[in-house]
């Protein structure tokens, strides 16, 4: 057997994190746990002089961005709930600005504006929850000034290379558009349209400012990279695709103004350059780290200096400084120096066949230290529902197989990355062919003698968590335990609580998970609140009280609804937490709670 790992060394914050380097490569900046919250730190690389920059105590900082070589801007959210403000603070500590201490207004980053050190682009929903007004903010004063009101439909925002707005995406619920201007004084012009199931998704734009980058499945079934006209709405060149899968990022060098590169993901990620100087960085990384996963996270402005993650299914990785002057590496932090990378379990890419014939693909964590037969298993399917689980380091993983378990991750129909078919054959099949490909993954495991048939326990957030509870609604005697974590339960009460700045997108959501008035049955049968008396697998819910995408109504019904039949249901709701806990101690409570509810229910 394994050694067992302490639950907290999984999920205690990471020594360091979010390493980045200062647009004029002097500072190197991170976060890292203070007062258990994760703040930002700068180090000055001449003298070594570190200094923690903020002092959030409450809720850790979500992201930052060097803003200027003098100043940081970051984001935070209050206990979870989404409505992320924007701060400002000195390299020295000094002039920190909260520039929107606005209740209920959520703010986001559009441009850095990296060759104006004085400013950078943001949307907020201040004057209209449901949509997001443009803003140029002077980082310094915390002045700003509007730059353009959203006329109501427009979903995204996207500047060219100098910094100016002039391109948007606009949906009118179902149909999305694209939106052109030549100047920031001109008139804005819809130059395309589309139904939702196609798109030509702005990349960014060409370095003369004149056309743009896509990535489109116009046509096709996987999406591609093309250029774009602005002037005729249209694709032109092919600039990279792959058969299996869509491609959706596209990389490039500021300085140089080339694309360097795109990369996909297949079982795992893979790099395509066109760029030869981008191609050295990579393969350098790549000769000196064979066994891991390689990436860029920053460059200086010159790019003569860069920082790079290794990182691989067993270990949370290591931050490098890599001077491309000298090309002398630095090892910098690893996140989690007290796990062990040899006492990590395997992350094996599977694939199996669904019953209607259909290719899923997926992965599958085995216990190190005993035999690989008739494991208890925890079915694990991801949230989004139109997202998918990657090959890496995942620390939940870990901890379950450390302790013994299977896991067995899949990317059931409608995740993304697989084609616009695979994702349009999970249009209204929520609690339908998507949750049978999940089924399916438990029969596969089975089958191949993986799984004890009597140990199965399945886990889920968001639309894990609603497939975890129609799981247990499907297939009753499947099923030995089940861990819902911040999921759906009723399709009714979900859709009418969806956050405000969602309901551009509400058509949309009814054409792809249900229309509550049309498809009232459909909503009735896949509802697992409405469903509970074929229930009887023991559950455990766990909750975030600021929850804005999954309201805890949705849990609330759901546990009322088996102790009024009697059925063994724990709930755990956390005051402090929204969409999935980020406080340290809430993580801790959570899964020693679920440790001692799986080891109850399935050994």
């Amino acid at each position: 057997m394994a050694r067992l790992i302490p639950m907290e060394d999984f999920f205690k914050n990471p020594e360091k994190t979010s390493v980045q380097i200062s647009p004029n490569g002097e500072y190197l900046s991170w976060m890292e746990p203070w007062e258990s919250r994760m703040n930002v730190h700068v180090k000055n690389m001449k003298t070594g002089e570190i200094k923690r920059l903020t002092s959030a105590t409450k809720r850790s900082i979500y992201w930052y961005i060097w803003a200027s070589d003098e100043r940081l801007v970051y984001i935070m959210d209050k206990g979870g709930d989404e409505n992320t403000r924007l701060y400002g603070v000195d390299l020295d500590g000094s002039n920190l600005i909260d520039f929107t201490p606005f209740e209920k207004v959520k703010c986001d980053i559009v441009d850095d504006l990296e060759d104006d050190p004085k400013h950078i682009i943001f949307q907020m929903n201040k004057r209209n929850p449901e949509i997001f007004d443009i803003y140029r903010l002077n980082i310094v004063s915390g002045e700003m000034t509007e730059i353009a009101e959203n006329p109501g439909n427009i979903s995204s925002w996207i500047t060219d290379h100098d910094g100016k707005l002039r391109l948007a995406t606009t949906t009118d619920g179902v149909n999305t558009g694209i939106l052109y201007r030549e100047t920031e004084e001109s008139e804005w012009k819809e130059i395309a349209s589309y139904n939702f199931k196609e798109s030509s998704a702005p990349l960014f734009f060409t370095f003369d400012n004149k056309s743009i980058y896509v990535s489109s499945n116009m046509g096709r079934d996987k999406s591609a990279i093309f250029e774009y006209d602005l002037s005729t709405g249209k694709e032109g060149k092919l600039i990279f695709e792959h058969p299996e899968v869509d491609v959706h990022y596209l990389m490039h060098s500021k300085k140089r103004k080339v694309i360097t590169g795109a990369y996909y993901v297949t079982d795992k990620r893979h790099f395509h350059f066109f760029d030869d100087i981008r191609e050295k960085i990579q393969n350098f990384m790549d000769e000196k780290f064979p066994e891991y996963e390689n990436g860029v996270t920053s460059f200086n402005k010159d790019e003569t200096k860069c920082v790079f993650y290794s990182g691989s299914d067993r270990t949370y990785g290591t931050y490098y400084y890599l001077d491309l002057i000298t090309w002398e590496i630095t090892k910098l932090f690893d996140l989690a120096p007290w796990l062990k990378e040899e006492e990590m379990s395997e992350m094996k890419p599977i694939e199996y066949t669904s019953r209607d014939g259909l290719k899923i693909h997926g992965y599958l964590t085995l216990p190190i230290g005993i035999e690989h037969k008739n494991l208890p298993i925890i079915i694990n399917p991801h949230g989004g529902p139109w997202a998918r689980d990657q090959w890496g380091f995942n620390p939940e993983i870990q901890f379950l197989a450390n302790r013994g378990y299977a896991v067995l991750q899949m990317n059931f129909r409608g995740s993304t990355g697989y084609g616009r078919k695979f994702l349009e054959l999970s249009y209204k099949q929520w609690g339908l062919t998507m949750q049978e490909d999940i089924t399916d993954a438990v029969n596969w495991a089975i089958e191949k003698g993986i799984a004890d048939p009597k140990k199965v326990a399945i886990y889920g957030g968001s639309y894990g968590g609603y497939a975890t509870l129609m799981g247990i609604v499907k297939d009753p005697d499947l099923y030995a335990a089940a861990v819902d974590y911040v999921g759906v339960s009723n399709m009714f009460t979900f859709m009418k609580t969806i956050p405000p700045y969602w309901n551009q997108m509400r058509e949309m959501l009814y054409e792809m998970a249900g229309d509550p008035v049309k498809d009232k049955e459909l909503f009735e049968a896949t509802s697992p609140a409405l469903n509970a008396d074929k229930i009887k697998t023991p559950l455990f819910v766990v909750q975030g009280a600021n929850d804005p995408r999954v309201n805890i109504n949705e849990s609330d019904q759901m546990v009322d609804a088996l102790k009024k039949r009697g059925v063994e249901v724990e709930y755990m709701v956390k005051d402090n937490e929204g969409h999935g806990f980020y406080n340290e101690e809430n993580k801790f409570d959570f899964y020693r709670a679920m440790e001692k509810f799986l080891k109850k229910h399935i050994g």
